[in-house]
């Protein structure tokens, strides 16, 4: 008789390290955790009429209510995904009649869900031209479909979604919102905005990974995502993520009641780069010059790719990225960097720090010891 197989052991997860990575996906909050071991007790399918099933049918609805207090709308406006991008994907595929018009510096999820759109340009700060928009939708031949992030994930740019917003409905169009880098991180309001759809994340606010959702103003009507049963108003068939969807509700919850904290980094922020190109005057700080949430600074070293600096951090028990997470082992310039009027070398040359609920002083110095050594080991004359 043999024995049943026996489960790999998984060693406890040790902070040794300084995690400045958030803008890729935040570490798991503790309360968000606590909320998840409860819903494991749940065993009913939330779309079950007994009462297993119910209790787990308000597991859900709790936590879409908390999501939608996150961006002042109505439970019935959120949709879950499976993730951000399947979020833009709907977003984006939902409207088959319609042109699609995009800023360069979107998301990859956005762009390559519509890999045909049209695009409108940044300035050298990576602000969003407006006029080019607006000149684009004068000339449309068709009703169009224009999606502009509200932060960029590189550069952490706040970009003027509002205006744009009005621009597009003056001419006919649709307007979608990727949020994935503002929620937590500044006030989120759809109506505020202005906007018709909106893309969120779990992982991005101290939740899980595997679960998103896209916000619908009222009325609007994209086409199913997933044909089959009727979860989420039968746009996004398939048996919900329960535990994924519980953990999205009480990150949105904290996220909501968090938001003094988050701007607070802002100062963590501003010492790291003050400091670091204090020291290291070829350094620059990419869109500095715009408005941008307290935690991103996107730090370019020219002469040293970015990809070279984010080992040689890791090496230092520093995690940072070289852009986007999802472009991750693809050594390719930024197209951010790049839409901003960065040549080939130094779009390629940039790093992202990303600060988030984990981060203090001492994680800020410790990035800062490693990567001026860092800095000044590739340019002796530095400093």
């Amino acid at each position: 008789m043999t024995s049943p197989p026996v489960a790999p052991s998984v060693a406890p997860f040790r902070r040794t390290g300084v995690y400045l990575d958030h803008n890729a996906t935040a570490p798991l909050k503790p309360e968000v955790r606590a909320a998840m071991g409860q819903a494991m007790d749940l065993v009913g399918n939330p779309s079950s009429v007994h009462a297993f099933g119910r209790s787990a049918r308000r597991a859900v609805e709790e936590a879409r209510a908390a999501v939608a207090a996150l961006v002042g709308v109505k439970p019935a406006q959120v949709l879950f995904t499976g993730s951000g991008t399947e979020a833009n994907n709907f977003a984006l595929r939902g409207f088959p009649g319609r042109r699609t018009l995009t800023s360069a510096i979107e998301h990859e999820s956005v762009l390559a869900a519509q890999p045909g759109a049209g695009r409108f340009g940044v300035d050298r700060d990576g602000v969003a031209d407006l006029d080019e928009l607006e000149r684009r939708l004068a000339a449309a031949a068709h009703q169009a479909l224009v999606s502009l992030m509200l932060v960029n994930n590189e550069t952490g740019v706040i970009q003027p979604v509002a205006d744009a917003a009005r621009i597009a409905h003056a001419h006919g169009a649709l307007i979608h919102c990727d949020a994935v880098q503002a929620a937590g991180r500044m006030p989120l309001s759809l109506r505020d905005l202005g906007v018709d759809l909106m893309t969120l994340s779990a992982h991005k606010l101290g939740g899980p990974t595997g679960v998103g959702a896209l916000i619908l103003a009222e009325g609007l009507e994209p086409d199913a995502l997933i044909r089959g049963g009727g979860q989420e108003r039968r746009k996004r068939a398939g048996t919900e993520n329960l535990l994924g969807i519980v953990g999205f509700g009480a990150a949105a919850r904290l996220a909501l009641d968090g938001l003094a904290e988050a701007t607070d980094l802002a100062s963590l922020r501003d010492r790291l780069e003050r400091e670091a190109l204090a020291a290291i005057p070829r350094a620059r700080a990419m869109g500095a010059g715009a408005a941008r949430v307290a935690n991103t600074s996107c730090l370019m070293l020219a002469g040293l790719p970015g990809e070279t600096q984010v080992m040689t951090l890791d090496l230092a028990g520093v995690a940072v990225s070289a852009g986007s997470a999802c472009s991750s082992g693809k050594v390719k310039p930024s197209h951010v960097l790049a839409a901003m009027g960065e040549d080939d070398r130094s779009a390629a040359s940039a790093i992202r720090v990303s600060l988030g609920w984990t981060s203090d002083d001492e994680t800020v110095d410790r990035f800062l010891t490693a990567w001026t050594a860092m800095a000044r080991r590739s340019a002796p004359a530095d400093g």
